[in-house]
């Protein structure tokens, strides 16, 4: 029988559920089980992939097309295994099951209400994955914090769904807060208590505890933190600041995290865990032989998580080239042919980030020029690669007017324009040409040196392509397309032919980079951009 893992929050937001989850994930994989992990969103959108990257971080986009919340990706970059639909449910979806339903008339004439309906169906989507038979343990993080209004029918539907899988089989974990008080010179439990004591409100025993602080937890408060909230003192479990996330999974297997929860669930330990390939990425990410400071250009760096996955795909890369990677985020808006030597011209290698929108696209097209034309290693990524096509189309082959049609409607040379399948689609929801596509590679070219193969499989979130009638022109010019969709020639990556490195995709590199998995794109950038270090000293 499947087990089940859920994990709430509780005093504040942002205390690292995904995280947390995520490296119980890897301890009890390297112990040998079959594990992965959901995330149920309270908010009433479908999913997160009409959101504004400044209201919720990056949309990350599984190997099905699913557009979901970014802490998938923390699950896929720990576990080095694929998520899909399956693992990120929202309120919206919950309801609108329920409503399509409705409508149906499968409910036979009765009311249809929060308690049972809307709990009911939350618990058919958490048994989903387990009912598969692929996994020993599914891990449910709960989005929100414990007491917030849109998160009840979430708890309510854990708390029925705890008492009827039985407390062997489905266990609580609550991670809090316990905060440092400067002035008074200690650290305060009363958070945690009255976190918890909402949770036994709605009925909810927590079994373990998990306590975010940023000063080591003495034995005497844990002690007061397990007789006031009601849990043994070997669940109260410290979770100290990191330097890094990929810490964490060693942080939680010295607060025995992983046994602890074995021994609630009645599981045997099996294998002690084997962190061998983890620690040794810890080794090449801690103790770099050499340093380079790479430009992310984009429109939302205002906002970390705006990039998760492009900033963790350099983590990783810098890891396997042994280098420490220091990405500086330039605002494109901000970026003109004036000052675009003085604000690029200190890089070894720049990054052109995805968007939407003509917003600080001008400043995009200004950077390409600079690299191209200063033999800076470039990275183009989906709009990064639209971008690219349109500055050498109008300083290369001459075509002034050269645009994406998703900026200007009426431009003469639509160098980029919206795929066919897509010009009548008018709901924006879910209707992007998503998830992984085949990918065929040009013998001899760049990408296929890098991947080492012809054939590759690679995830897409857009509406907009490389426009085939200016195919020959630009290749005559020396920008080739070498990789290219099979099914319908849609161009997926463009590269120069007399550049030491400048390679764009259409598609997104960075959703597949995972610890055990760097992804190649990203590791050839960052050797390019080492060398180029190299060249400047």
């Amino acid at each position: 029988m499947t087990k089940y893992i859920f994990v709430t929050g509780g005093v504040t937001s942002s205390l690292g559920k995904g995280i947390i989850s995520a490296s119980l994930a890897k301890l009890l994989q390297a112990r040998g089980y079959r594990v992965t992990i959901q995330k149920f969103d309270p908010y009433i959108n479908i999913d997160p992939g009409t959101l504004n990257p400044y209201e919720h971080g990056e949309c990350y986009v599984t190997e099905d097309g699913a557009e979901t919340d970014l802490d998938l990706g923390h699950y896929e970059r720990f576990l080095n295994v694929p998520t899909t639909q399956a693992n990120n449910i929202t309120t919206g979806r919950i309801y609108q099951n329920v409503i399509n339903r409705e409508r149906e008339g499968a409910y036979l004439g009765k009311t249809v209400q929060v308690v049972p309906h809307i709990t009911d169906e939350i618990k058919r989507n958490m048994r989903l994955l387990g009912e598969s038979g692929e996994y020993d343990i599914v891990i449910t993080e709960l989005g929100g914090t414990v007491g917030d209004i849109e998160s009840l029918p979430y708890i309510e539907a854990v708390r029925q769904f705890k008492w009827e899988a039985g407390s062997n089989n489905a266990i609580v974990i609550h991670l809090t807060l316990v905060p440092f008080l400067a002035a008074a010179g200690e650290l305060k439990t009363k958070p945690t208590q009255h976190s918890v004591k909402m949770l036994l409100e709605y009925g909810i025993q927590p079994d373990i505890l998990v306590c975010r602080t940023e000063h080591h937890l003495s034995q005497d408060l844990r002690k007061k933190i397990a007789l006031f909230c009601n849990v043994n003192i070997n669940a109260v479990i410290e979770s100290a600041d990191a330097k890094t996330i990929y810490d964490v999974p060693l942080l939680m297997l010295k607060e025995q995290l992983d046994r602890t929860v074995l021994s609630k669930l009645k599981l045997p330990l099996k294998n002690e865990p084997d962190l061998e390939s983890w620690k040794e990425f810890l080794g090449h990410l801690k103790n770099p032989t050499s340093e380079i400071k790479i430009g992310l250009v984009g429109k939302y760096v205002e906002l970390p998580d705006a990039y998760k996955s492009i900033t963790e795909a350099f983590i990783h890369a810098g890891a396997y080239n042994e280098c420490k990677v220091r990405v500086e985020c330039i605002h494109s808006e901000g970026l003109t042919e004036d000052n675009v030597k003085a604000k690029l011209g200190n890089l070894d290698g720049v990054l052109v980030a995805p968007g939407f929108g003509a917003r600080g696209i001008e400043g995009k097209i200004a950077a390409i020029k600079f690299i191209r034309e200063n033999n800076i290693p470039f990275f183009g990524i989906c709009l990064g690669m639209q971008c690219a096509v349109i500055e050498f189309g109008r300083n290369v082959l001459g075509l002034k007017n050269a645009h994406s049609t998703e900026m200007d409607e009426n431009t003469a040379d639509a160098v980029i324009s919206m795929m066919e399948e897509q010009k009548k689609i008018t709901s924006k929801g879910g209707t992007m040409r998503l998830g992984a596509y085949t990918c065929e590679l040009k013998k001899g070219t760049k990408a296929h040196h890098i991947y080492g193969k012809t054939k590759i499989s690679e995830r897409h979130r857009h509406r907009y392509e490389f426009n085939n009638e200016y195919l020959a022109a630009y290749e005559k010019a020396g920008m080739i397309a070498s990789g290219v969709n099979p099914d319908n020639n849609l161009v997926e990556i463009i590269e120069l032919k007399n550049h030491p490195y400048f390679v764009a995709a259409q598609f997104h590199p960075e959703l597949k980079s995972t610890v055990a998995n760097p992804h190649p794109l990203f590791v050839k950038f960052v050797a390019a951009s080492i060398e180029h270090s190299k060249k400047k000293i």
